[in-house]
């Protein structure tokens, strides 16, 4: 075992975080875990996790399970497209007998894990020596190496890795290890205002003796976000119900409900929300009503909906003209984009939309 080892468990073992997936029986519990894990972070996913293991306990219950029930249990994490491969990795197991892979090639061949959540899952439940390379990670040994590599390249990731792997492999302790080191991100080596005083690896740390913290690991400049515009319509029924539509079975998004809405210039009327409402659901309100513009910002662009209410509604003869069906619905039995739950709760609030009786 080598210093740095030495010095990672011990700080690990005095300060273990409790999480309800670490030190988890069930290697799927697991799984779960980093998946949702990915991109999210910790304090968000507990609740998640725990309701989400309720609901689908084994990999036979995730791969039977509508896919409706897994999105609706994933609103709000975002990153949608994790649940959905999740599921499809269930089924892909389920189909080959129900085992689990037991090393990081078994995991990298199943839909939505990458070298990342393979080397986690690999070295927590069945000790592969296999270093995790994550944005904690790296800023740790960015740091403490003095690297200005550009981390979102693979060839950084591996050269990183490869640092890494006979200090895992010395270890041995591989999971712990890897949670140390995610840890020691997660807590001591955050990203603005770093404890080094409080650092196990403080001593080494060329980013601390050269004060170059602040600048490690190196940040290429952002691009600008592009922002997307769009009309959006509020309406219900005399149940209360709300029209909503299902996005496509591909693409961002997919399979997830949301208000029926057109893509708009940046000063959109009454006459935009009437079309919105004529062409996907053939209705026509006898008031529209503007609520306002509400955003929600994606990895590469800014969604931004301006809303109109619709009231007094009467059906039409003309054909509807999009392909998009609309159909109104009880919003909290179904998974929403986040962009839709947050206008329902702060425009007609949970009362109004989210409690409708189930026999209406």
């Amino acid at each position: 075992m080598t210093a740095i080892d030495r010095r990672l468990l011990e700080w690990y073992d005095a300060n273990r975080r409790e999480m309800p997936w670490r030190d988890h029986p069930d290697p799927y519990a697991v799984w779960v875990s980093e998946i949702m894990l990915q991109q999210t972070q910790v304090e968000t996913v507990r609740g998640y996790f725990e309701r989400f293991l309720q609901a689908l306990p084994t990999v036979a219950a995730l791969a039977a399970a509508p896919q409706q029930q897994v999105l609706k249990l994933w609103e709000g994490l975002g990153y949608y497209t994790r649940a959905r491969n999740l599921q499809r990795a269930a089924q892909q197991i389920a189909l080959q007998g129900g085992k689990l892979p037991r090393d990081v090639a078994g995991w990298r061949a199943l839909p939505g894990v990458g070298p990342y959540t393979a080397a986690a899952i690999a070295s927590i439940c069945f000790g592969v020596a296999a270093p995790v390379v994550d944005g904690n990670v790296i800023r740790v040994f960015a740091r403490y190496l003095g690297w200005d590599d550009d981390f979102r390249k693979p060839p950084a990731r591996a050269r990183l890795a490869a640092w890494l792997q006979p200090h895992i492999a010395a270890s041995g302790r591989p999971g712990d290890f890897n949670q140390a080191m995610m840890d020691l991100g997660a807590v001591l080596c955050m990203p603005r205002a770093p404890d080094c005083g409080g650092c196990p690896l403080h001593g080494g740390c060329v980013a601390r003796r050269e004060g170059r913290q602040a600048v490690l690991p190196a940040r290429p400049a952002r691009k600008a976000v592009p922002t997307r515009t769009a009309v959006a319509v509020l309406a219900r029924d005399a149940a209360g119900r709300v029209l909503l539509t299902q996005r496509t079975s591909d693409g961002l998004l997919s399979g997830l409900w949301e208000l029926p809405n057109f893509a708009s210039d940046d000063s959109p009327a009454a006459r935009h929300a009437a079309r919105v409402l004529r062409e996907i659901a053939g209705l026509r309100a006898a008031r529209m009503e503007a609520q306002g513009c509400f955003t929600h910002v994606f990895t590469h662009f800014k969604q931004v909906w301006h809303l109109f209410e619709a009231s007094g509604l009467e059906k039409i003869a003309a054909k509807r003209q999009h392909p998009l069906s609309a159909r109104f619905v009880i919003p909290n039995e179904i998974p929403l984009t986040t962009l839709t739950h947050r206008v329902l709760n702060h425009v007609c609030g949970r009362p109004a939309c989210n409690n409708v009786s189930a026999k209406s």
